[in-house]
């Protein structure tokens, strides 16, 4: 099977809602990624194949989960080379994006794929994420990379809306990470990635249930 059609079937076994023209956006992005890989070292994963399912199925499995919310912003922490971020933005073009890593080649990249496919709602930052001082909070604060779930929400809890969720992409079930930030009943979602032999899991934490700090407001 060739990736567009590794893509088609995936996307169809899921029951995902995107669009043929969206699908070709999704590799256009995937042989910039593969292009840039061979000389700047962005991602562990080299075959072609294993990259559809690896970085735009494992990707697009949050996509009806971030839908659902209907949010209006969204922060991809630690995006790396914009995973899940771009992955949103293309599938959700109402939908503001922002995309922050601290690597400033993944943030390169990140931008040469928004200038290159034209990604208007995307914003990318090179930089820490816990110096990030945007004017607006978040409706969603993303990860895909983040291995514990305390130091994500700590790091990241000035930057979200009151109203906001956090959105931890895990793989086995993290019930002692959410037994630790007294959360063990928090929402946990299996998610379907058609094509991996893995666990994936969605971990969804409202702010409103959390202790956390307002983003401050400059005038």
């Amino acid at each position: 099977m060739s990736q567009a059609e590794i893509l088609a079937s995936g996307i169809a076994n899921a029951g995902w809602d995107v669009s043929q023209a969206t699908q070709q956006k999704l590799l256009d992005y995937l042989a910039l990624l593969q292009k840039w890989n061979k000389v700047h070292n962005l991602t562990a994963v080299r075959d072609p194949d294993e990259m559809v399912t690896l970085h735009l199925l494992d990707s697009l499995s949050v996509l009806p989960h971030v839908q659902a919310l209907s949010p209006s912003r969204l922060l991809d922490v630690g995006s790396g080379a914009g995973l899940p971020g771009i992955i949103l933005a293309l599938c959700m073009p109402d939908l503001k994006v922002t995309t922050i890593d601290a690597v400033q080649k993944k943030a390169s990249f990140m931008r040469q794929a928004k200038a290159e496919l034209g990604i208007a709602n995307l914003e990318v930052i090179a930089g820490r994420v816990e110096q990030h001082r945007p004017s607006q909070a978040y409706d969603i604060v993303i990860s895909r990379a983040f291995s514990e779930i305390a130091l994500f929400i700590k790091l990241t809890r000035h930057l979200i809306a009151e109203s906001g969720q956090w959105l931890a992409m895990k793989g086995v079930n993290p019930v002692e990470e959410l037994e630790g930030i007294g959360m063990p009943e928090a929402k946990v979602t299996p998610l379907l990635v058609p094509g991996l032999d893995a666990q994936r899991h969605l971990v969804t934490l409202p702010a409103r249930e959390m202790k956390f700090t307002p983003l401050s407001r400059t005038a």
